[in-house]
C-alpha cells in the first residue's frame, strides 16, 4: 500500500479530514503563538503537569523551528522494529506480559476465608484489609476468546449463588497476543446493559489487565436468574492476528455499608436478548426508543444513560462546525456537527433532561504511545450519567403507556455565528438506557401534579475563520464554540410517605476553542465542560471535564510521523446517594467515621506526549512516550440542604485515596498510593517495556478495520 492511502487512514484517526494525501510534508508546522495561549487557556493546578506541559511545548516548538514534524529517512536514523510475522494467536505462558492498567479507587473484595480487603485487582498491587470478614462466595460467569466474534457475543446463563450477598464485585481479566485494534465491549443480564468497557492494544509478545467493577447497585438483577450476552466484537484473520481471551468472575459477599440498590431496573434497549444478540441502539441509526409500563408505587426513579461515539464520532470533541466541513476541499470533508454533544431523555415526546458526555479517548485514540500501561481515564469503565425523574412520577404512575427516547445532538449552524441543536450526529453512537426505580409497598399508587418544566434551548456562541495562502488556498481555520444550558422541572408528588416537592435542575456550561493549521495536518482542541445536577433528594452532582489535545502529522516519501500531546481531567463531586457507586463506599467500609460522610470528591488529571512513527517500505511501526496521572478521592462533610439549584455547602474534605503514577516508553517509572493514610506497594519490576504495537504495516495497524459488512453495527474507532 502507498504511502498517501497510509495517511489518509492516520489523518482520519486524527479526526482530520478523510481522504487526505500527505503531500505537503516540508510545511507541516504551527505558529507558537497559537499553541502557547491554547496551553496557557488549560488551567490544571498541578504543577508537575504544568511543568511536564511546558517542556512539551518547548520541544514541539523546537521540533516546528527546524523545519518539519516529518522524518526523513535519508538523513535521520528511525528506530525501527524487526517486522515480524505472527504464526500463534494465544498468549505464550512462559512470556513477561505487560501489566496494562486503568487507575481508580480501589474496591471492596472478600476472599475465601470471608475477610475484607481493599484492591484494584492487579497484579502488581497489595491488597489493603479492613479487619472485617464476611460469609462469601464467587462464581465465573464467563471464560471466552472473542477471536471471530462480530455478531457472535457470549451467551451464558447466571444462577444466584447459595451463599447470603448484598455486595457484588466483577473481576474482568484480559491477556492478547498479537496484533488489534481496541475494542468495545458490553455485559448485558437479558436486555439490560450492566457494564460498558472497552480493551487495550496488544503487543507482539501479549499484554494482561484486570479490572474490577463494583456492580451492588444491579443487585436486585443479581438475586435472579439472568441471560448472560457479552458483546465483544472482534477479527481474526492474516492481519489482525489477536483474540481477547477473557474471564469474568463475581464475587457475592455481605458487607455494611450506605448503599440502598433500586429495588426494579428497567431497560430501554433494543431487547435483542431472546436472540442471543447485544440489545444496543445504534443512534442516528435507529430510533432509540422504549415504551413501558411503569409501577404504580413508585417514590424515586432514575434514569442512566450509556453512550459513548464511535466511528465518525469518536472524537467528536474535535469536530467542526458544519459550515466548515469543506475547508480544504482539495483534501475532502471534515467531520461537522460541531464539537458540541448532548445526550437527550425525552419522556412522551418531552425533554426530561440531559447529559454532555465525558470524552472518552480509547487505547488507540489520537497516538497509541499515549496509553500503555496507563489507559485513558475511564477506558476500562465507561460512566453512564443519571438523570432523575422523580418529578415525572404523577405522568408515569397512571398505569398507562410512555415512551422513553434517548437522543444525541450536535449543532448545525448558519455559517454567520448562529446555530440550533442538530437533533442528530454522525455516525454513530450506541446507547441504552435503564430506569432505576424504588418502590413503596405493594398497594401504593404515587400521585400529584406536574412536572412544571422549564427547558429553553441552549444558548450557543459560535465563531470560525479561515486564513488563505498567497494563491487563495485555504491552509488554516480557526473555531470557538461556547454553550449554556438551564434546564428544571418541578412536581408534587404524593407517596406513601406524605405529599412532597420533587426537583430536578441542569445548569451546564462548555467551551472549545479549535484550530487546524498546515491545512489539517496540525490540530489543536481546548474543551472544557462543566456543570452542576440537582436533586430535591437530597442528591447534587457538579462536574468539571478539561480537555487539551495537539496532534500534528508529518510524511516524507514512506515515512510517516504522528506527535501528540493530551492533557485531560475528570473531576467529579457528588452529595447524597447516587446510582452507581462513587468509590466512597468500600472506603467506609474500614472507617469508623462519625458522622458518616455525605458525598465524595473524585479528581483526576492525566497528561500524555507521545510519537508514533512508521515506515511503508519496511512495513514496521514504534510508538513511544511519557503519561503521567494523579487522583485523589475525598470524603465530604456538608451543610445544610441547598436549593433547587445548587446543592448543600461543603465543609470539609477528608483525603481518602491518593494515586501518583507515571509511565516511560510504556515503563513504569513511578507508582505511589495512599489509602487512607496507609502506603499501598506496587511491584512493577516484571512488567516488560513495549513500544511495539505489533504492527507489520501502517495500514495494519492504522487502518479502520473490516469492511462494515464484516462489523454488523459495530464501527471502528480510531487506531
Amino acid at each position: 500500500m502507498g504511502a498517501d492511502s497510509a495517511a489518509a487512514e492516520v489523518m482520519g484517526f486524527l479526526g482530520f479530514e478523510k481522504g487526505y494525501v500527505a503531500d505537503r510534508a516540508a510545511k507541516v508546522g504551527t505558529d507558537c503563538g497559537v499553541v502557547g495561549s491554547v496551553q496557557n487557556r488549560l488551567s490544571l493546578s498541578s504543577p508537575r503537569v504544568g511543568l511536564l506541559r511546558i517542556a512539551w511545548v518547548a520541544v514541539i516548538t523546537i521540533g516546528f523551528a527546524v523545519g518539519s514534524l516529518a522524518i526523513d529517512s535519508t538523513n535521520v536514523a528511525v528506530p525501527l522494529l524487526p517486522s515480524r510475522t505472527l504464526q500463534k494467536h494465544a498468549v505464550d505462558p512462559a512470556a513477561s506480559l505487560l501489566q496494562d492498567f486503568q487507575v481508580y479507587p480501589p474496591v471492596l473484595i472478600a476472599s475465601s476465608n470471608g475477610s475484607l480487603s481493599l484492591t484494584d485487582g492487579s497484579s502488581t498491587t497489595t491488597n489493603v484489609a479492613t479487619g472485617s470478614n464476611t460469609t462469601s462466595c464467587e462464581e465465573v460467569l464467563m471464560v471466552y476468546s472473542f477471536a471471530n466474534s462480530y455478531g457472535a457475543p457470549f451467551v451464558g446463563n447466571y444462577t444466584p449463588p447459595s451463599c447470603a450477598f448484598n455486595r457484588v464485585t466483577l473481576n474482568f481479566t484480559v491477556t492478547s497476543a498479537g496484533r488489534q485494534f481496541d475494542r468495545l465491549g458490553t455485559l448485558y443480564f437479558g436486555d439490560t446493559e450492566i457494564w460498558r468497557t472497552s480493551t487495550a492494544e496488544p503487543s507482539a509478545t501479549g499484554i494482561r489487565w484486570t479490572y474490577l467493577k463494583d456492580v451492588t447497585n444491579f443487585l436486585t438483577l443479581f438475586q435472579q436468574q439472568q441471560k448472560i450476552i457479552f458483546d465483544l466484537g472482534n477479527l481474526i484473520n492474516n492481519i489482525y492476528t489477536a483474540p481477547y481471551n477473557a474471564t469474568l468472575t463475581a464475587s457475592f459477599f455481605s458487607a455494611d455499608d450506605s448503599i440502598v440498590p433500586a429495588d426494579l431496573i428497567i431497560p430501554v434497549s433494543a431487547r435483542q436478548s431472546a436472540s442471543n444478540a447485544p440489545s444496543v441502539f445504534t443512534f442516528p441509526t435507529d430510533n432509540a426508543t422504549n415504551t413501558l409500563t411503569l409501577p404504580q408505587n413508585i417514590r424515586r426513579a432514575v434514569f442512566t444513560i450509556a453512550a459513548c461515539g464511535q466511528a465518525d464520532e469518536e472524537f467528536w470533541w474535535s469536530n467542526v462546525l458544519s459550515s466548515d466541513t469543506q475547508t480544504f476541499p482539495q483534501t475532502g470533508a471534515l467531520y461537522g456537527f460541531s464539537p458540541f454533544r448532548e445526550l437527550q431523555l425525552f419522556i412522551d415526546g418531552m425533554l426530561a433532561g440531559v447529559a454532555w458526555p465525558f470524552p472518552i479517548i480509547f487505547t488507540g485514540g489520537v497516538v497509541p504511545g499515549l496509553w500503555r500501561p496507563i489507559v485513558g481515564i475511564d477506558a476500562f469503565d465507561l460512566r453512564e450519567d443519571e438523570i432523575d425523574i422523580t418529578p415525572f412520577l404523577p405522568l408515569l404512575c397512571d398505569g398507562a403507556e410512555h415512551s422513553f427516547e434517548i437522543r444525541v445532538s450536535g449543532i448545525n449552524d448558519t455559517g454567520n455565528g448562529t446555530g440550533i441543536l442538530a437533533e442528530t450526529v454522525g455516525s454513530n453512537w450506541p446507547v441504552t438506557g435503564k430506569i432505576f426505580l424504588w418502590l413503596d409497598p405493594e398497594g401504593s399508587v404515587t400521585t400529584g401534579s406536574g412536572p412544571v418544566a422549564t427547558v429553553p434551548d441552549p444558548v450557543f456562541q459560535l465563531s470560525s475563520s479561515v486564513g488563505k495562502l498567497a494563491n487563495g488556498t485555504n491552509e488554516t481555520l480557526t473555531y470557538q464554540v461556547n454553550a449554556q444550558r438551564t434546564i428544571s422541572f418541578v412536581s408534587t408528588i404524593n407517596t406513601a410517605d406524605g405529599p412532597e416537592t420533587a426537583s430536578w435542575s441542569q445548569n451546564l456550561s462548555y467551551s472549545n476553542f479549535g484550530n487546524y493549521t498546515q491545512a489539517g495536518n496540525v490540530q489543536v482542541n481546548n474543551q472544557s465542560t462543566a456543570g452542576t445536577d440537582v436533586s430535591s433528594l437530597n442528591y447534587s452532582r457538579s462536574l468539571d471535564y478539561p480537555l487539551y489535545a495537539f496532534s500534528a502529522y508529518g510524511s516524507v516519501r514512506d515515512n510517516i510521523t504522528i506527535f501528540a500531546n493530551v492533557i485531560r481531567g475528570r473531576n467529579v463531586q457528588t452529595i447524597g446517594q447516587a446510582v452507581f457507586p462513587t468509590g466512597l463506599e468500600p472506603v467506609e467500609e474500614t472507617l469508623s467515621q462519625s458522622p458518616a460522610f455525605q458525598g465524595s470528591s473524585l479528581q483526576t488529571i492525566q497528561n500524555g506526549t507521545a510519537t508514533y512513527l512508521a515506515n511503508q517500505t519496511s512495513n514496521t511501526s514504534f510508538s513511544f512516550g511519557t503519561t503521567e496521572q494523579d487522583m485523589t478521592l475525598s470524603g465530604l462533610l456538608t451543610s445544610g440542604s441547598g436549593n433547587a439549584q445548587s446543592g448543600p455547602a461543603v465543609v470539609s474534605s477528608s483525603e481518602l485515596f491518593h494515586r501518583y503514577v507515571e509511565a516511560v516508553n510504556s515503563t513504569i517509572v513511578e507508582d505511589d498510593e495512599t489509602l487512607v493514610g496507609r502506603p499501598v506497594s506496587h511491584d512493577h519490576s516484571g512488567s516488560p517495556s513495549m513500544n511495539n504495537f505489533a504492527g507489520s504495516g501502517t495500514r495494519s495497524m492504522l487502518g479502520r478495520g473490516p469492511p462494515v459488512a464484516a462489523r454488523g453495527n459495530v464501527l471502528r474507532r480510531g487506531l
